[in-house]
């Protein structure tokens, strides 16, 4: 490939050029598969990784307790030992690794090789390429003759027409009636923007003079409310003041009332609670209170017990004398149905044999 650029500095034309060439070379083939890390640290040396977590001068965690780097560019001397065990031990990982590799066997003596066909189809190998001379000829060279000219073919009819004198455009004549159209348009249209202006005009005049007639009738109505508000307050205060004073009084009444009842119930407390004990049974006979509560509930439990064995034996002699009784009118009944039965068959079979005789005696 061969570029030249003309120098075109300086005040004179161009007289030199500079011209670059290099060889043609092949593209180079792109790997499908990326190279091993290893084999970039044998060409290049050990990688350095360019992810931000792994710089040392990026803070994580907690920012309260971060390490002072240190100010001088020498490196530490710490550090630089780590660094270079770090890359004793990768080469010795390496070193390992390459001997535990399976490789092919070394051949020492490379003369003893011999070249061998792996081809399908074999072709004996000779050492001078055969050679066979072959003949062939050729017409005479003939001149050929110029190209003639190129016209291309003509399509359609041809047309005439006759223009006599008039019949052309005029410009000047015939743009006067759309020139005077558009320039009386204009002006009409211009008067109608100018009106519409005024009436514009008009309208913010009579919308601010509105404004303002509006503007102090609503600071008007605001202090009519604050006053009628300020009102109002004064009334409910001075409700409250008088609903409190009147409550102080009906406190007051309240507790005299009560003093003059205490004092008046006070006075007949004792005799009026002797008497309330009294009639409560607070204060009562013993030997009455031990006949109401001990002997009178044994008398009558007793008296009680002896009336249900008395009303139990009563309701058992009923019982047997209802049993007894419904057993004899079923007897009855099942006797006298019985007796009903016999007569009816008896009367049937009476009545069956009579027919008989009749036929009998009139046969004869």
């Amino acid at each position: 490939m061969t570029s030249i650029i003309l120098n075109q500095e300086g005040p004179t034309a161009p007289n030199a050029t500079y011209s670059y060439s290099s060889r043609p070379r092949v593209v180079p083939v792109r790997k499908r598969y990326r190279e091993s890390t290893l084999a970039k640290e044998s060409e290049e040396g050990p990688v350095r990784y360019g992810n931000l977590m792994y710089d040392r001068r990026v803070v994580r965690g907690n920012t309260y307790a971060i390490p002072a780097l240190p100010w001088s560019p020498e490196p530490d001397p710490a550090e630089v030992q780590r660094r270079r065990e770090a890359h004793r031990k990768m080469l010795a990982r390496r070193r390992l690794k390459e001997e535990s590799e399976v490789h092919a066997p070394v051949i020492e003596d490379a003369g003893k090789r011999v070249d061998v066909q792996t081809e399908l189809y074999l072709e004996e190998i000779a050492d001078r390429i055969i050679e066979v001379d072959i003949e062939c000829q050729t017409d005479a060279f003939l001149i050929r003759a110029s190209s003639p000219l190129f016209v291309p073919l003509k399509t359609g009819a041809d047309v005439a027409t006759q223009i006599e004198e008039g019949e052309l455009f005029d410009f000047d004549v015939e743009v006067k009636p759309m020139l005077e159209v558009l320039v009386g348009k204009t002006i009409e249209q211009a008067l109608i923007e100018v009106s519409e202006e005024e009436d514009l005009a008009n309208l913010q005049a009579h919308q601010h003079a509105f404004q303002e007639l509006r503007n102090a009738e609503i600071a008007e109505t605001q202090r009519l409310e604050e006053q009628e508000k300020r009102h109002k307050e004064e009334k409910v205060r001075r409700m409250r003041q008088q609903l409190e004073e009147q409550e102080k009084q009906f406190n007051v009444a309240e507790r005299i009332a009560a003093r003059a009842f205490a004092q008046q119930y006070l006075t007949n407390l004792i005799p009026s609670a002797l008497a309330n004990l009294q009639k409560k049974g607070f204060f009562y006979d013993e030997t009455q209170r031990e006949v109401e509560e001990d002997f009178l509930p044994y008398l009558m439990n007793n008296a009680e017990q002896r009336m249900d064995s008395w009303l139990l034996g009563r309701i058992m002699t009923d019982c047997l004398i209802n049993e007894v009784a419904g057993n004899r009118v079923d007897d009855f009944a099942s006797q006298e149905f019985a007796r009903k039965e016999k007569s009816w068959r008896q009367k049937q079979f009476a009545g069956f044999n009579k027919p008989s005789h009749r036929r009998s005696s009139s046969k004869p």
